[in-house]
């Protein structure tokens, strides 16, 4: 047994029960072509591996907005807690393992504070910027790790229609967090299994913001691959998901008017928004009013009706007609 395998082996036993539902390493040479601001490479040069960590998102925090009863679970254990408080934690305890070991680690959550170098109007990049590049062969800081295609990288499932991606495991129900090294890990062979996504296209039906498009597609190469998704509107999908959408949000007023483009400040001057921001710093709260109506739970639901993933339940998640005020 080579010590490249063991200290891997180790390493993803030791995640486990740390915490991570998942764990996938991805070689650096996957990252080739990737767009210079989004290339892990330029955050550490001399890194050989990326490990991909996965946390599964409980069924149960969509069970609330499913019965339109109780919409905090989500956003709160199912998204910012995830992302800000559990992943973290568990991130760090990998950071200690792979520094006792004698290697750096550098560690990358999905926190989106600062790691996008222009300012964003409206989900479009304006031509005013953060930040500038410290020299000219480096981009602006701060580099953005594109989770999905980390974890496709790193083996662990593939990217769905919809862009959200998809594990053998739990289907859309997962988030990332990544750690950079120098430790020599043995990478993840890229995912080979059974399709995930057939192209029901129930994300594209269920989604209340109508976000993404049924012709339209985007078509990348990685890791020698071609993905490809549906073309996603990022301003639509923004809006819909902080609860914009007056027919699966009952917080909005009853007067909200129905022009599109107006709901964003009847939402962030609204009571579930006000809350969000008291909140948001100790117990990582989103306004994930919405409850990913088309992209998880429309996906979860059918990856479960065909049997296409592990975590399987003793009873259906849909019971009745979903509501619409």
């Amino acid at each position: 047994m080579s010590t490249n395998f063991r200290l891997t082996r180790d390493l993803k036993d030791y995640a486990k029960k740390c915490g991570a539902d998942l764990v996938g390493i991805a070689s650096m040479d996957r990252f080739e072509g990737a767009p210079k601001q989004m290339d892990p490479r330029y955050i550490f040069p001399d890194a050989k591996a990326l490990i991909v960590l996965g946390f599964r998102i409980h069924r149960g925090v969509f069970r609330g907005i499913e019965e339109g009863t109780f919409f905090a679970g989500y956003p709160t254990m199912g998204y910012g807690g995830i992302n800000m408080i559990f992943a973290p934690i568990v991130l760090r305890q990998i950071c200690n393992f792979l520094e006792d070991e004698g290697y750096e680690a550098v560690p990358y959550h999905n926190n989106l504070v600062g790691i996008d170098s222009r300012f964003y109007h409206v989900g479009e990049p304006s031509d005013n910027f953060w930040s500038r590049p410290v020299s000219p062969d480096k981009p602006a800081p701060d580099v953005f790790i594109h989770f999905r295609i980390a974890a496709f990288c790193a083996g662990l499932g593939e990217i769905g229609y919809s862009k959200i991606f998809l594990t053998p495991e739990f289907g859309p129900r997962q988030r990332f967090a990544v750690c950079l090294t120098d430790a020599p890990l043995e990478p993840d062979p890229l995912y080979e299994g059974p399709p995930l996504c057939d192209r029901c296209m129930l994300c594209v039906k269920e989604c209340s913001g109508k976000a993404i498009s049924a012709t339209e597609t985007v078509k990348i190469k990685v890791a020698g691959r071609e993905l490809e998704w549906g073309k996603l509107d990022e301003v639509k999908c923004s809006v819909a998901y902080t609860g914009g959408v007056k027919e699966t949000n009952p917080f909005l007023p009853e007067e909200t008017p129905d022009k599109f483009e107006e709901y964003s400040k009847y939402l962030y001057g609204g009571p579930y928004y006000k809350e969000f921001v008291k909140w948001k710093e100790p117990y990582g709260f989103n306004p994930a009013v919405e409850g990913a109506r088309g992209c998880i739970r429309a996906c979860m639901i059918h990856l479960e009706q065909t049997g296409k993933i592990k975590n399987s339940f003793k009873n259906p998640f849909r019971k009745r007609a979903p509501w619409k005020l």
